[in-house]
C-alpha cells in the first residue's frame, strides 16, 4: 500500500488579443483561470454581502474549454491526505479511535496517506514499566499514516499486554458517558497543551507499545497507510543522530510485520528555537542516510519509503537548509517534504481568507522547492506534508467554519496544477481547531469540501483555457484572480460516470455571480452540479454546509448521507453564486486523456 499524505496552463492557443494579464497566466505551472479584476483594499473590508437575488444578471460571461487531448500533471492517487494530531495520545482519544463513529468518516475519504507525530518534551528519559523496555525518547519521533509532528521526545516502551495484530477489524463501543468524560479529559488538555506551544516547553510523552499497536491497528482498519517520523534529535557528542532509539523501535515494528513508512524528525530548521539544538541541512543528510542503512538490514523495511526532511516555510534560511540536505542526501529519499501554515491563528479574521494576497502565498514556495529539488535531483516527487489554514491550533468558528474552505480547496487545486504529489493536510482530529471532525465526530466544511474531492477529482489535471472580460493592470499592479477554475479528469474511483467524464471545481471570491458558458469540447454536455454553501445564519463563520440547497449531515453514526448532485440540462450556462465553492462533472464528454488510467 501506498502512503496516505494529500492546471497547467500550456499548449493551449490564445487569441492575439489576450491582456497581458492572461498571457501572463499561460505561463508553465500555474494552475489555474479566473476572471481578471482587481481586489480593492477597501472592498476586503466591506460587510459580506447577501447573495443577489435570481434574475439579477451577472457583468461577465466567461467562456471555458478544456484540453482534452493529454492531462498536464498526474498526481498520486493519494493527492489528499490527512494527519492526526499528535495530542491524541496526550489526551486520550487514541483509546477511542476505532469506533462506530470515527472509521466509516476515514473510509469515505480512503486512499490516503495518514501521518502522525508526537509533541513531548526535550531532554530524553528511558522509561521503564513491569515489562522490559525497548527504547528511550527524544525530540522528534512521529508516527505516520500522514500526520505532523514538532520535535518531540517519546519513549517507546513494551507494555504489559500488547495487542497482536486483529484478525479481521472490529469496531470498538463506548459508553456515552465515557465519551463525555473524555471530551472534558480533552478539553482540559487542550488548555495544557496551549501553554506548552507558547511556551516552547513541552512534557514527556511515553508512547508504549500498546499504543504503538491501538494506532497501526485503527489505520490499517481504516484503510491508512501509517508513516513514521523518528525522533532526529537524539545526537550523540559529535551531533551525528543516535539510532539506538529507533533501532529498538524498527525491530519492534518488523517483529509485528507493520507495513510503515519513515521519516526523521520535524521541521528541523527550527531545532534551535524550539529545542535549543541545532542540525543543520548537511548534518541531517548524513542523518537519513544512516537511517536508509538501518532500513536495509532489516528485512521487512530493506525496501520501505523514505521521506523527508519536512522543513518549515521555505525562507531564506531555510531553503539554504534543504540545499545543504539534497546535496548529501535527495537521492536517498523517495519524496522531498516542507510545511505551510498560512496566517497565525490567533489574528484571522473572515475576510483573510477572501484575499487573493493570501492564497497566492503558496505559489511562490512552490517555485522556491521545486528550484533546489530540480537542481539537485531533477523529477524527485515533492510533498506538502503539512498544511493547515492557519497556525498556533486555528480559531473557533473560523479555521473551522466554511470560510477556511476557500484556502483549502485553492490549496489542492494550486498543489495539483503544478505537480505537487501529495499533499497531508492538518488535521483529522486535535485538540485545536484546523480539523476536518470536531470532537463530537461531527464533520465540519472542510471535511465535506475533502470528502467531495475524494469522489469526484481523478489525478489527472487538465489545462483550461477562459475568455472573458479582463482587465489590464495598472502599473505597478498585479491581477489577483477572484474566480479560480481548476480541471481534472473525474475519479475512475466513481462508478456513477464513465470514463471520459471531466471534473471542474471552481472558487468565486466576487462578490457578485459569475455565469460561465462551456464551450468547445464541453459545449452541450449534461453537467452535474455539487454547490458547497453555508448553512444556517451564521454565514461565512458556519460550522455546516449545504449541498445545492440540502444541509450535509451524518445518517447516523456511521453512515455518511448520499451526495446527490443537480442535474443541468444540455448547454446551460454555468451560473457560480458569490462566495462560493462548486464542483461540476461535465459527462460523457469522452476526453481522451480520461479514457486509460
Amino acid at each position: 500500500s501506498e502512503l496516505i499524505r494529500g492546471f497547467l496552463l500550456s499548449g493551449m492557443p490564445c487569441p492575439s488579443s489576450c491582456p497581458p494579464g492572461l498571457l501572463a497566466l499561460m505561463a508553465p505551472g500555474l494552475a489555474l483561470m479566473a476572471t481578471f479584476s482587481l481586489p480593492s483594499q477597501a472592498g476586503d473590508r466591506r460587510a459580506l454581502p447577501v447573495e443577489k437575488p435570481p434574475g439579477v444578471k451577472g457583468r461577465t460571461l466567461i467562456l471555458l474549454d478544456v484540453n482534452t487531448k493529454s492531462p498536464v500533471r498526474i498526481i498520486s492517487e493519494n493527492f489528499l491526505s490527512l494527519q492526526l494530531d499528535p495530542s491524541i495520545i496526550h489526551d486520550g482519544w487514541l483509546d477511542f479511535l476505532s469506533i462506530a463513529e470515527i472509521v466509516p468518516l476515514l473510509k469515505g475519504v480512503s486512499n490516503l496517506f495518514f501521518n502522525i507525530s508526537l509533541l513531548v518534551s526535550v531532554t530524553p528519559r528511558a522509561v521503564r514499566t513491569k515489562s522490559q523496555e525497548i527504547s528511550r525518547g527524544g525530540p522528534g519521533m512521529c508516527l505516520a499514516i500522514s500526520l505532523f509532528s514538532f520535535p518531540f521526545a517519546v519513549d517507546i516502551v513494551r507494555s504489559d499486554i500488547a495487542l497482536d495484530k486483529q484478525k479481521g477489524c472490529k469496531i470498538a463501543q463506548h459508553p456515552d458517558i465515557m465519551l463525555e468524560l473524555q471530551r472534558e479529559k480533552a478539553a482540559q488538555m487542550h488548555l495544557v497543551l496551549l501553554k506548552e506551544q507558547f511556551s516552547n516547553t513541552y512534557s514527556n510523552l511515553t508512547l508504549t507499545a500498546r499504543s504503538l499497536d491501538k494506532l497501526y491497528n485503527f489505520a490499517d482498519c481504516s484503510g491508512l497507510h501509517l508513516i513514521f517520523a523518528l525522533n532526529a534529535l537524539r545526537r550523540n557528542p559529535n551531533n551525528s543522530w543516535n539510532s539506538s532509539n529507533a533501532l529498538s523501535l524498527l525491530k519492534y515494528s518488523a517483529s509485528k510485520k507493520y507495513n510503515i513508512s519513515w521519516e526523521l524528525g520535524n521541521e528541523p530548521n527550527n531545532y534551535r528555537t524550539l529545542m535549543g539544538r541545532s542540525v543543520n541541512g548537511s548534518q541531517l543528510g548524513k542523518d537519513y542516510t544512516q537511517l536508509r542503512s538501518l532500513l536495509q538490514l532489516i528485512r521487512t523495511y530493506s525496501r520501505a519509503h523514505l521521506y523527508g526532511p519536512n522543513i518549515g516555510r521555505p525562507r531564506k534560511n531555510v531553503v539554504a537548509f534543504l540545499e545543504g540536505f539534497m546535496k548529501v542526501a535527495g537521492g536517498t529519499v523517495d519524496a522531498v517534504t516542507w510545511q505551510h501554515y498560512y496566517i497565525d491563528g490567533q489574528v484571522a479574521k473572515v475576510t483573510d481568507f477572501l484575499k487573493t494576497r493570501l492564497l497566492d502565498t503558496l505559489s511562490d514556495q512552490i517555485r522556491k522547492i521545486q528550484k533546489v529539488v530540480n537542481t539537485y535531483t531533477p523529477g524527485k516527487k515533492i510533498w506538502l506534508e503539512g498544511v493547515g489554514m492557519t497556525s498556533a491550533g486555528g480559531m473557533n468558528n473560523l479555521s473551522d467554519s466554511y470560510a477556511a474552505g476557500f484556502l483549502w480547496l485553492n490549496t489542492l487545486g494550486l498543489l495539483a496544477s503544478q505537480g505537487i504529489d501529495v499533499v497531508v493536510r492538518h488535521s483529522f482530529l486535535d485538540h485545536g481547531h484546523n480539523h476536518l471532525v470536531d470532537q463530537n465526530f461531527n464533520p465540519l466544511p472542510d471535511y465535506w469540501l475533502s470528502l467531495l474531492y475524494k469522489r469526484l477529482i481523478g489525478p489527472k489535471v487538465l489545462a483550461i483555457h477562459v475568455a472573458g472580460l479582463q482587465r489590464k493592470p495598472r502599473p505597478g499592479r498585479v491581477i489577483r484572480d477572484k474566480l479560480r477554475i481548476y480541471a481534472h479528469c473525474t475519479s475512475y474511483h466513481n462508478h456513477n460516470y464513465v470514463r471520459g467524464s471531466i471534473t471542474l471545481y471552481i472558487i468565486n471570491l466576487h462578490r457578485s455571480r459569475k455565469k460561465i458558458k462551456l464551450a468547445g469540447t464541453l459545449r452541450d454536455k449534461i453537467v452535474h452540479q455539487y454547490l458547497l454553501q453555508p448553512y444556517g445564519k451564521d454565514g461565512l463563520h458556519s460550522k455546516s454546509v449545504q449541498l445545492n440547497g440540502q444541509p450535509l449531515a451524518m445518517v447516523d453514526d456511521g453512515t455518511l448521507p448520499e451526495l446527490k448532485p443537480r442535474p443541468l440540462r444540455a448547454g446551460r450556462t454555468l451560473v457560480i453564486p458569490p462566495l462560493t465553492m462548486s464542483f461540476y462533472v461535465v459527462k460523457n464528454v469522452n476526453a481522451l486523456a480520461c479514457r486509460y488510467r
